[in-house]
């Protein structure tokens, strides 16, 4: 088989049968089949109503990724905020950035540009709403293996935050660094000095996931 027929089984094709009623549907992918990266409850679905659905239970955590050098491990940290439904994304500095990694998963997310570290910290500083719908700040969490840094594993989330990721190689900037509430490291047993800048933010979420999705207390 090659390698054109492997990537021709992706999806599913045209819906076979009567069409069925409702207007998330899209017509073009229930005339032609839908091979986009999407879970199959979603196949078919015109994407602004799929975008509409995950709007109705986003999670409360936000990602940052700082953007100073096009850094390409960008598109993963994005796919993964997809994955896990994050609230939002937000690139800070460069506007462009590397969407290969992202599968198109991109789409499917908000996202929202800061061109300073200081506008995302004055956007945080008014983003949440408290119990009784007035502002509040959202913190800033860092996630870095930096000399002071916390382990994640023993640090209790906040159900509402930032979780924000430098680039590969130099990591956060200093800059974000004194904005974070806390910097965050993850504990790493082998030789290595770091792990890829999207894997780190890969088991960051995990861990909000499994703290306020499935109610797993930090010891």
């Amino acid at each position: 088989m090659s390698e054109d027929d492997r990537i021709e089984e992706v999806g599913v094709g045209p819906w076979v049968g009567e069409w069925p009623s409702g207007d998330h549907w899209d017509p073009e992918l229930l005339r032609d089949g839908d091979r986009r990266n999407v879970v199959d409850a979603y196949r078919y679905w015109r994407h602004d109503a799929i975008v509409a659905d995950l709007d109705t239970h986003r999670h409360d955590f936000h990602v940052a990724v700082e953007n100073w050098g096009h850094d390409f491990n960008i598109g993963s940290v994005i796919r993964t905020a997809n994955a896990f439904n994050a609230k939002a994304f937000h690139i800070v500095g460069r506007r462009r950035w590397n969407r290969r990694g992202a599968m198109v998963t991109d789409r499917y997310q908000h996202e929202h540009h800061h061109p300073t570290v200081e506008d995302l910290v004055t956007w945080a500083g008014t983003a949440g709403r408290d119990d009784e719908g007035r502002p509040r700040a959202i913190p800033l969490i860092g996630i870095d293996n930096l000399p002071g840094s916390v382990p994640l594993e023993t640090h209790d989330l906040p159900r509402e935050c930032v979780l924000v990721f430098g680039q590969e190689g130099p990591g956060l900037s200093d800059e974000v660094r004194q904005a974070c509430e806390v910097v965050l490291h993850i504990e790493q047993f082998g030789s290595t000095r770091s792990i890829n800048a999207g894997a780190a933010a890969a088991v960051a979420m995990h861990a909000w996931v499994r703290r306020h999705v499935f109610g797993q207390a930090v010891d």
